[in-house]
Order: structure tokens, then C-alpha cells, then sequence
């Protein structure tokens, strides 16, 4: 790929007593990764000398102070700040939390000028990473108040994908919060995000219930008679392929999930337990909806295997070219609807 036209991949480090940085160093070893996109991790040297000198990894980085100093063959590091931060590899700290987020703002930042093309995230711990500046549950969250859009969080793979009605809220709270209107609007922007994201043009999205056994007609919960269903047949009678509610457990122990491009589960485990049963360790999640592109691996900080070098960057890697596609995938659309005539 000729340097003009290559993808600029921003990088948040993530929670720095995590497996974050190991992992973006485990998938830049490869130097052929380096024909996909130029690479441009947010952070400080010190914090990745000190993950190298601890992993015993010795990848050549480009340290840069300014985006605009980026070298297109080489994994880019440009540092934001320069004081020292205590590192305590495995351990939850305030510290770290606070240096997520600064990773994580100044990557924002850049995105929104521009400056990068898709941003890769790093894990980060959501309770130290709480502060006066960063009240929000998760990455999702955040995103969606500094980008455009309604966002729409999806767990993909290359065969299944799983969006979430409600996202990072108490279970107490999914029946009181689920209505027609967040249904309606989650499914548009999972049919959206379908065709513009992955270029499928008539999707097929399932619809699961919120009730054991879809509330077996009323005996068990009545959301699915009330509100489910009634929305559903409504989005339908506008000619989009929607389907449901189905039963969670059926729907997954069937392999029903297979028929269908995209799932819209009712709340966060719903969807997130079954994905990762299937997923193999080779999961994207995506934030959907926004106007910008954001991957991240579907693994957590792993303080428990912290500094040890045994973490897998499979599912780093996976987010890494499920950005590219969809940043590919996006521009396509673009023209394609630019132009309506011009086929493929």
C-alpha cells in the first residue's frame, strides 16, 4: 500500500498496569503489519520502556512529539506526556486510571481532527479510571459524547454480530429502560452500520427477548407481548428484515444465530456471554453509529497475567483489521451512494 493512501491507526495504551501494552507490542513484532496502516500509539517512552524492558521485548519505535512527525514504515509513538508515572504491572491503581484517560482524550482529539483515521483502544479499568473529567461507564460512552451520533455497541466476529439494546447499566434497571423508541433506534443503527460498515444492503437482524422463554405469553414477564413485539412488527411494516424476539437460550443452543448478519440482545450479558462462548478469543468490539471508527479487543485489563508475557494478542490484532475493513468498507459506501448508478 503506497504511504498517501495507507490508514493511520490511532492508539490509546489503555489501563498501564494492564496487558494493553503488551499486547500492542506483540502485534507490531511482525513487521508486515506494517503494509496494512501506519500505527500510532498515544502514550509516553516511559511507559513502553518500561513494558519492554519488563517483557524482554526489544521492537523498534519511532518517537514522535507531533502527529504530523508520523513515519509510515515504522509503529509511531508520540508522546504526550513527559513526567514519571508509576507503573504497578497487575495492579488497580488511581494513577494509571488517570493516564488511561489522558491516552484515550488525546486520541479522541486527533480522530476528531483527522489527524488519524480509526482509533484502536486498549483495555481500561472503568472504576480508576473515574475522575472529576471522566464520569462515563465505559469507552462507548465517552465516545458517543465527543463524537457524532447515537452509538450502538457490537461484538463481532467475521461470522456473528451481537449489538446491545441497553449497554453499561444495573440489571435492576434493563426492563424499566427498554422501550419502542430505544428499539427502534438501535435497530437503525445496527441496519446502518450493516450496510455502510460491512456492506451487506438488505440485512437480516434478529431481535431477542428479554423474558425466560420470551415471557411464555405473559406467565413469566410481559415486556415481549407489550413492547417487543408490537415494535418490531412496526420496523417491519417499513421493509426492513427484522425478526423476533427470540428466546436467548434457543436461539444460540440451535445455532439460529447463524441465519441471520446481525443480533440485537436486550442487555449487556445477554449478548456479551453467548460472544464470547463462540468467539474464540478472536472478538472485535465496535463501537457502532458514531462518525468516527473505534475497534478494541473484547478482553478486559487481565491484571492477572499482567507483566508474565503469556497474553494473547489475537483479539488486538482482529480489532486492529476489523477497523481497516470498516474504514475501507465506510468509503466505499460513500461513493457508491454518492453516485447511485455506479456499481461495483
Amino acid at each position: 500500500m503506497d504511504k498517501v493512501n495507507k490508514i493511520i491507526v490511532g492508539i490509546s495504551l489503555g489501563d498501564l498496569n494492564g496487558i494493553g501494552v503488551e499486547v500492542i507490542l506483540k502485534t507490531f513484532e511482525d513487521n508486515r503489519m506494517l503494509d496494512f496502516c501506519t500505527p500510532v500509539i498515544f502514550g509516553s517512552s516511559k511507559i513502553i520502556s518500561f513494558h519492554k524492558k519488563a517483557l524482554n521485548n526489544s521492537i523498534q519505535i519511532n518517537e514522535i512529539t507531533s502527529i504530523d512527525e508520523i513515519n509510515h514504515a515504522k509503529l509511531n509513538l508520540l508522546n504526550i506526556w513527559n513526567e514519571d508515572v508509576e507503573v504497578e504491572i497487575g495492579k488497580a491503581s488511581k494513577v494509571s486510571g488517570e493516564y488511561a484517560a489522558k491516552s484515550l482524550e488525546h486520541s479522541v482529539e486527533q480522530l476528531k481532527k483527522n489527524k488519524i483515521d480509526v482509533l484502536l483502544t486498549a483495555p481500561i479499568n472503568k472504576e480508576t479510571i473515574q475522575s472529576e473529567t471522566f464520569c462515563f461507564p465505559g469507552h462507548t460512552e465517552f465516545l458517543e459524547e465527543k463524537l457524532d451520533g447515537k452509538s450502538l455497541m457490537i461484538l463481532m466476529t467475521n461470522e456473528l454480530k451481537i449489538g446491545l439494546i441497553t449497554g453499561h447499566i444495573p440489571i435492576a434497571k434493563v426492563a424499566e429502560t427498554i422501550s419502542p423508541e430505544l428499539i427502534k433506534e438501535k435497530v437503525e443503527i445496527m441496519h446502518q452500520s450493516l450496510r455502510q460498515d460491512f456492506g451487506i444492503n438488505r440485512p437480516k437482524i434478529a431481535v431477542l427477548g428479554l423474558n425466560p422463554h420470551c415471557g411464555d405469553k405473559g406467565v413469566i414477564g410481559k415486556e415481549e407481548d407489550l413492547i417487543i413485539k408490537p415494535t418490531i412488527d412496526q420496523i417491519k411494516e417499513n421493509g426492513k428484515l427484522v425478526y423476533g424476539p427470540y428466546s436467548a437460550d434457543g436461539f444460540f443452543g440451535s445455532k439460529t444465530y447463524e441465519k441471520f448478519d446481525g443480533i440485537l440482545a436486550m442487555y449487556h450479558d445477554q449478548g456479551l456471554a453467548p460472544f464470547k462462548a463462540l468467539s474464540f478469543g478472536n472478538g472485535v468490539n465496535y463501537t457502532a453509529g458514531l462518525s468516527e471508527i473505534r475497534t478494541s479487543p473484547d478482553h478486559g485489563t487481565g491484571f492477572d497475567i499482567a507483566g508474565k508475557n503469556i497474553a494473547d494478542p489475537s483479539s488486538f490484532k482482529a480489532a486492529l483489521f476489523s477497523a481497516i475493513d470498516v474504514f475501507k468498507s465506510r468509503k466505499e459506501y460513500k461513493e457508491l451512494t454518492k453516485n447511485p448508478l455506479k456499481s461495483k
